[in-house]
Protein backbone atom coordinates (compact mmCIF):
# COMPACT_ATOMS: atom_id res chain seq x y z
CA UNK A 1 0.00 0.00 0.00
CA UNK A 2 1.29 3.48 -0.84
CA UNK A 3 0.53 7.18 -1.00
CA UNK A 4 0.14 8.36 -4.57
CA UNK A 5 0.86 12.06 -5.02
CA UNK A 6 -1.08 13.04 -8.14
CA UNK A 7 -0.84 16.22 -10.18
CA UNK A 8 -4.40 17.08 -11.19
CA UNK A 9 -3.50 19.86 -13.61
CA UNK A 10 -4.60 23.48 -13.28
CA UNK A 11 -8.37 22.96 -13.08
CA UNK A 12 -9.87 21.37 -16.17
CA UNK A 13 -10.68 17.73 -15.23
CA UNK A 14 -9.76 16.68 -18.77
CA UNK A 15 -6.14 17.67 -18.17
CA UNK A 16 -5.40 15.02 -15.56
CA UNK A 17 -3.15 12.22 -16.82
CA UNK A 18 -4.44 8.74 -17.58
CA UNK A 19 -2.25 7.38 -14.79
CA UNK A 20 -3.50 9.96 -12.30
CA UNK A 21 -7.13 9.18 -13.02
CA UNK A 22 -6.48 5.44 -12.82
CA UNK A 23 -4.94 5.86 -9.37
CA UNK A 24 -7.83 7.98 -8.12
CA UNK A 25 -10.24 5.26 -9.25
CA UNK A 26 -8.34 2.68 -7.20
CA UNK A 27 -7.77 4.44 -3.86
CA UNK A 28 -9.84 4.03 -0.72
CA UNK A 29 -8.73 7.40 0.68
CA UNK A 30 -8.61 10.50 -1.48
CA UNK A 31 -7.18 13.71 -0.08
CA UNK A 32 -7.45 16.67 -2.43
CA UNK A 33 -6.63 20.37 -2.25
CA UNK A 34 -10.18 21.61 -2.69
CA UNK A 35 -9.29 25.29 -3.04
CA UNK A 36 -7.45 24.52 -6.28
CA UNK A 37 -8.67 21.08 -7.40
CA UNK A 38 -12.32 20.84 -8.54
CA UNK A 39 -14.49 18.07 -7.11
CA UNK A 40 -14.93 16.70 -10.64
CA UNK A 41 -11.30 15.53 -10.54
CA UNK A 42 -11.97 13.20 -7.61
CA UNK A 43 -15.49 12.21 -8.66
CA UNK A 44 -14.06 9.01 -10.14
CA UNK A 45 -12.95 7.73 -6.74
CA UNK A 46 -14.65 4.47 -5.61
CA UNK A 47 -18.17 4.87 -4.24
CA UNK A 48 -17.04 3.77 -0.78
CA UNK A 49 -13.87 5.89 -0.75
CA UNK A 50 -13.23 8.41 1.99
CA UNK A 51 -12.83 11.76 0.21
CA UNK A 52 -11.46 14.71 2.17
CA UNK A 53 -10.89 18.31 1.13
CA UNK A 54 -7.59 19.32 2.75
CA UNK A 55 -8.10 23.09 2.38
CA UNK A 56 -8.94 23.47 6.09
CA UNK A 57 -6.64 20.69 7.33
CA UNK A 58 -3.18 21.04 8.87
CA UNK A 59 -0.18 18.93 7.92
CA UNK A 60 -0.67 16.90 11.10
CA UNK A 61 -4.32 16.27 10.16
CA UNK A 62 -3.35 15.07 6.69
CA UNK A 63 -0.61 12.74 7.91
CA UNK A 64 -2.91 11.32 10.58
CA UNK A 65 -5.48 10.35 7.93
CA UNK A 66 -2.76 8.81 5.77
CA UNK A 67 -1.33 6.84 8.68
CA UNK A 68 -4.73 5.40 9.62
CA UNK A 69 -5.44 4.35 6.03
CA UNK A 70 -1.98 2.87 5.57
CA UNK A 71 -2.29 0.77 8.73
CA UNK A 72 -5.60 -0.52 7.36
CA UNK A 73 -3.84 -1.62 4.17
CA UNK A 74 -5.44 1.01 1.95
CA UNK A 75 -3.97 2.97 -0.95
CA UNK A 76 -4.14 6.75 -0.68
CA UNK A 77 -4.52 9.35 -3.44
CA UNK A 78 -3.05 12.72 -2.46
CA UNK A 79 -4.26 15.02 -5.20
CA UNK A 80 -2.57 18.37 -5.78
CA UNK A 81 -3.22 21.06 -8.35
CA UNK A 82 -0.89 21.51 -11.32
CA UNK A 83 2.28 19.49 -10.97
CA UNK A 84 3.33 18.34 -7.48
CA UNK A 85 6.93 19.44 -8.04
CA UNK A 86 5.97 23.14 -8.18
CA UNK A 87 4.75 24.92 -5.04
CA UNK A 88 2.80 21.84 -4.02
CA UNK A 89 4.09 21.54 -0.44
CA UNK A 90 4.74 17.85 -1.07
CA UNK A 91 8.31 17.89 0.27
CA UNK A 92 7.16 18.31 3.87
CA UNK A 93 4.61 15.51 3.44
CA UNK A 94 7.26 13.24 1.95
CA UNK A 95 9.54 13.94 4.90
CA UNK A 96 6.80 12.78 7.27
CA UNK A 97 6.07 9.68 5.18
CA UNK A 98 9.71 8.67 5.13
CA UNK A 99 9.88 9.01 8.91
CA UNK A 100 6.86 6.70 9.15
CA UNK A 101 8.23 4.26 6.53
CA UNK A 102 5.16 4.78 4.36
CA UNK A 103 5.96 4.28 0.65
CA UNK A 104 4.92 6.87 -1.88
CA UNK A 105 5.17 7.72 -5.56
CA UNK A 106 4.51 10.83 -7.64
CA UNK A 107 2.49 11.20 -10.82
CA UNK A 108 3.24 14.47 -12.63
CA UNK A 109 0.54 16.85 -13.81
CA UNK A 110 0.05 19.69 -16.26
CA UNK A 111 1.42 22.89 -14.76
CA UNK A 112 -0.47 26.17 -14.98
CA UNK A 113 2.21 27.81 -17.11
CA UNK A 114 1.89 25.09 -19.77
CA UNK A 115 -1.92 25.16 -19.70
CA UNK A 116 -1.88 28.96 -19.94
CA UNK A 117 0.42 28.93 -22.98
CA UNK A 118 -1.84 26.35 -24.64
CA UNK A 119 -4.98 28.39 -23.96
CA UNK A 120 -3.26 31.51 -25.32
CA UNK A 121 -2.08 29.65 -28.40
CA UNK A 122 1.55 30.71 -28.00
CA UNK A 123 5.03 29.25 -27.60
CA UNK A 124 7.06 30.50 -24.66
CA UNK A 125 10.46 29.88 -26.27
CA UNK A 126 10.79 32.09 -29.35
CA UNK A 127 13.96 31.81 -31.49
CA UNK A 128 16.48 34.59 -30.77
CA UNK A 129 13.98 36.40 -28.50
CA UNK A 130 13.49 34.13 -25.49
CA UNK A 131 14.94 30.67 -24.97
CA UNK A 132 14.70 30.55 -21.18
CA UNK A 133 11.67 30.30 -18.91
CA UNK A 134 12.10 30.89 -15.18
CA UNK A 135 9.40 29.70 -12.77
CA UNK A 136 9.52 31.69 -9.55
CA UNK A 137 7.50 33.60 -6.96
CA UNK A 138 7.98 36.58 -4.69
CA UNK A 139 8.13 36.68 -0.91
CA UNK A 140 5.13 38.18 0.86
CA UNK A 141 3.68 36.42 3.91
CA UNK A 142 5.18 33.08 2.86
CA UNK A 143 8.74 31.86 3.35
CA UNK A 144 11.57 34.14 2.25
CA UNK A 145 13.21 33.75 -1.13
CA UNK A 146 16.71 32.20 -1.08
CA UNK A 147 19.66 34.49 -1.73
CA UNK A 148 20.10 35.17 -5.44
CA UNK A 149 16.52 34.27 -6.35
CA UNK A 150 15.01 37.73 -5.90
CA UNK A 151 13.41 39.39 -8.93
CA UNK A 152 16.29 41.80 -9.33
CA UNK A 153 18.72 38.91 -9.74
CA UNK A 154 16.42 36.95 -12.04
CA UNK A 155 15.52 40.03 -14.05
CA UNK A 156 19.13 40.49 -15.10
CA UNK A 157 18.81 37.34 -17.23
CA UNK A 158 16.15 38.87 -19.47
CA UNK A 159 14.42 35.49 -19.52
CA UNK A 160 10.66 35.04 -19.67
CA UNK A 161 9.37 34.86 -16.11
CA UNK A 162 6.37 32.90 -14.86
CA UNK A 163 5.73 34.39 -11.42
CA UNK A 164 3.50 32.37 -9.10
CA UNK A 165 1.66 33.42 -5.94
CA UNK A 166 2.36 37.11 -6.46
CA UNK A 167 -0.65 38.89 -7.93
CA UNK A 168 -0.87 41.05 -4.81
CA UNK A 169 2.78 42.04 -5.16
CA UNK A 170 2.62 43.78 -8.53
CA UNK A 171 4.08 47.04 -7.27
CA UNK A 172 7.32 45.25 -6.35
CA UNK A 173 7.30 43.30 -9.62
CA UNK A 174 7.04 46.52 -11.63
CA UNK A 175 9.70 48.27 -9.56
CA UNK A 176 12.25 45.46 -9.68
CA UNK A 177 11.81 44.35 -13.31
CA UNK A 178 11.34 47.64 -15.17
CA UNK A 179 15.09 48.48 -15.17
CA UNK A 180 15.79 45.23 -17.06
CA UNK A 181 12.71 44.71 -19.23
CA UNK A 182 11.45 48.26 -19.76
CA UNK A 183 8.11 49.76 -18.79
CA UNK A 184 6.53 48.63 -22.07
CA UNK A 185 7.51 44.94 -21.66
CA UNK A 186 4.51 42.66 -22.28
CA UNK A 187 2.84 41.09 -19.24
CA UNK A 188 0.10 38.45 -19.25
CA UNK A 189 -1.85 37.69 -16.09
CA UNK A 190 -3.43 34.23 -16.32
CA UNK A 191 -6.35 33.93 -13.89
CA UNK A 192 -7.74 30.54 -12.81
CA UNK A 193 -6.29 28.69 -15.77
CA UNK A 194 -8.36 25.66 -16.73
CA UNK A 195 -11.45 26.72 -14.78
CA UNK A 196 -14.72 27.83 -16.43
CA UNK A 197 -14.02 31.47 -15.45
CA UNK A 198 -10.40 31.56 -16.64
CA UNK A 199 -9.28 34.94 -17.94
CA UNK A 200 -6.16 36.48 -19.44
CA UNK A 201 -5.16 40.11 -19.00
CA UNK A 202 -2.69 41.55 -21.51
CA UNK A 203 -0.78 44.52 -20.20
CA UNK A 204 2.72 45.91 -19.74
CA UNK A 205 4.88 46.36 -16.66
CA UNK A 206 3.63 49.93 -16.36
CA UNK A 207 -0.07 49.11 -16.77
CA UNK A 208 -0.52 45.69 -15.17
CA UNK A 209 -1.34 46.94 -11.66
CA UNK A 210 -4.21 49.07 -12.93
CA UNK A 211 -5.51 46.25 -15.14
CA UNK A 212 -5.50 43.72 -12.29
CA UNK A 213 -7.14 46.18 -9.92
CA UNK A 214 -9.87 46.91 -12.45
CA UNK A 215 -10.47 43.19 -12.95
CA UNK A 216 -10.57 42.65 -9.15
CA UNK A 217 -8.11 39.75 -9.32
CA UNK A 218 -6.59 39.05 -5.90
CA UNK A 219 -5.55 35.38 -6.02
CA UNK A 220 -5.12 32.26 -8.18
CA UNK A 221 -3.21 34.05 -10.92
CA UNK A 222 0.07 33.45 -12.74
CA UNK A 223 2.05 36.42 -14.06
CA UNK A 224 4.13 36.12 -17.23
CA UNK A 225 6.72 38.79 -18.01
CA UNK A 226 8.87 38.73 -21.12
CA UNK A 227 9.64 40.24 -24.51
CA UNK A 228 8.50 37.07 -26.28
CA UNK A 229 4.91 37.56 -25.08
CA UNK A 230 4.10 40.23 -27.64
CA UNK A 231 0.70 39.86 -29.26
CA UNK A 232 2.40 39.67 -32.65
CA UNK A 233 4.56 36.56 -32.53
CA UNK A 234 5.09 36.70 -36.29
CA UNK A 235 8.27 38.78 -36.17
CA UNK A 236 10.95 36.21 -35.47
CA UNK A 237 13.11 33.83 -37.47
CA UNK A 238 12.09 30.22 -37.99
CA UNK A 239 13.82 27.75 -35.73
CA UNK A 240 16.56 25.55 -37.14
CA UNK A 241 14.60 22.43 -36.24
CA UNK A 242 12.75 22.16 -39.57
CA UNK A 243 15.07 24.32 -41.71
CA UNK A 244 15.91 22.51 -44.94
CA UNK A 245 19.52 23.72 -44.67
CA UNK A 246 19.89 22.45 -41.12
CA UNK A 247 21.12 18.85 -41.14
CA UNK A 248 20.98 16.42 -38.29
CA UNK A 249 21.22 12.68 -37.85
CA UNK A 250 17.58 12.07 -38.83
CA UNK A 251 17.52 14.51 -41.75
CA UNK A 252 20.59 14.96 -43.97
CA UNK A 253 20.90 18.15 -46.03
CA UNK A 254 18.73 17.92 -49.14
CA UNK A 255 20.20 18.63 -52.56
CA UNK A 256 21.24 17.19 -55.88
CA UNK A 257 24.03 14.69 -55.63
CA UNK A 258 25.64 13.02 -58.61
CA UNK A 259 25.24 9.28 -58.81
CA UNK A 260 28.11 7.14 -57.68
CA UNK A 261 29.85 6.02 -60.91
CA UNK A 262 30.66 2.72 -59.28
Amino acid sequence: MAVHFIGAGPGDPDLITVRGLRLIKSCALCLYAGSLVPQAVVAEAPDDARILDTAAMTLDDIIAEIEIAHKAGKDIARVHSGDPSLYGAVAEQIRRLRALNIPYDITPGVSAYAAAAAALGIELTIPEISQTLILTRTAMKSSAMPEGEDLTSLGRTGATLAIHLSVRNLRAIERELTPFYGADCPVIVAYRVGWPDEAFLHATLSTVRAAVTAAKITRTALIFVGKGLTADQARFRDSALYDAEHAHILRPVRGNHSADPA
